[in-house]
C-alpha cells in the first residue's frame, strides 16, 4: 500500500514539474506565463522562446509521463499504468508549483502513452504531424489527435481502461482548447510556420 502511494505521489510531482516556465526564467529571462498565451506547453515555449526552448520543453514534457509510465515496473507495483499516468497528467494540468495552474497535457499525455501503448503512440504521432502539414495549427492537431487515440481505442483495441481515459483527456483537451475553438472558428488561430494553411495565408 505504502509503494502504491508513493507511486502516485511520485507521477504527480513529476508531472508537476515546469520546464517551460524554468527555462524561460532561467535562460531567456522570460515569464512565459505572461508570453504569447500565456501556457507552459511546448507551443508557446516556441512562439514566445523560440526552437530550441520549444523542442527542449516538448521533450522533457514527454519525458515526464514516459518516467510516469514507468514508475510502476521500477517499484514493482501492480497498477495499470495508464493510472498512475493520469496522476502526471494532473500533476502537469494543476502544478503544485505554480498555484495549481497548467498547461493542456498534450506531450505528458503522449509520453504515458508512448509507455502503454507504443504502437497506438506512433500511430497519434503520425496522426499529430499529417494534420499540422494539412492544418498549420498545433491545437487543431492536438485535438484530433486525442479524437483518434479514443476511437482506435474504442474501436480497435477493445480496451476499457484505455478507452475510459482517451474519451476523459479528449473532452479535457477540447475543453482546455475552447479559446482556441473561436478563434478557429473565426479564422483568427495562430499557425505554426509551415503547412497548407500557412502557405495558403501566404499567397
Amino acid at each position: 500500500m505504502e509503494k502504491t502511494i508513493l507511486v502516485f505521489l511520485l507521477a504527480y510531482l513529476l508531472g508537476s514539474l515546469v520546464p517551460g516556465s524554468w527555462i524561460g526564467k532561467l535562460f531567456y529571462h522570460k515569464d512565459i506565463r505572461t508570453e504569447g498565451s500565456g501556457n507552459i506547453g511546448t507551443t508557446n515555449a516556441f512562439r514566445s522562446l523560440g526552437p530550441v526552448a520549444g523542442t527542449t520543453v516538448l521533450v522533457l514534457d514527454m519525458l515526464k509521463g514516459v518516467l510516469a509510465g514507468l514508475l510502476p515496473f521500477i517499484f514493482h507495483v501492480d497498477i495499470n499504468v495508464m493510472y498512475v499516468g493520469l496522476a502526471a497528467i494532473l500533476g502537469h494540468t494543476f502544478s503544485i508549483w505554480i498555484g495549481f495552474k497548467g498547461g493542456k497535457a498534450v506531450a505528458t499525455s503522449a509520453g504515458v502513452l508512448s509507455v502503454y501503448n507504443p504502437a497506438l503512440f506512433w500511430m497519434v504521432v503520425a496522426t499529430f504531424i499529417l494534420c499540422l502539414v494539412l492544418f498549420s495549427m498545433v491545437s487543431v492537431a492536438s485535438m484530433v489527435g486525442f479524437t483518434f487515440a479514443s476511437f482506435m481505442s474504442v474501436f480497435y483495441y477493445h480496451d476499457i481502461i484505455l478507452s475510459i481515459v482517451a474519451i476523459v483527456l479528449t473532452v479535457f483537451v477540447f475543453y482546455r482548447h475552447r479559446q482556441n475553438l473561436g478563434r478557429i472558428m473565426k479564422g483568427q488561430e495562430s499557425t505554426i510556420p509551415f503547412g497548407l494553411v500557412y502557405w495558403l495565408k501566404k499567397k
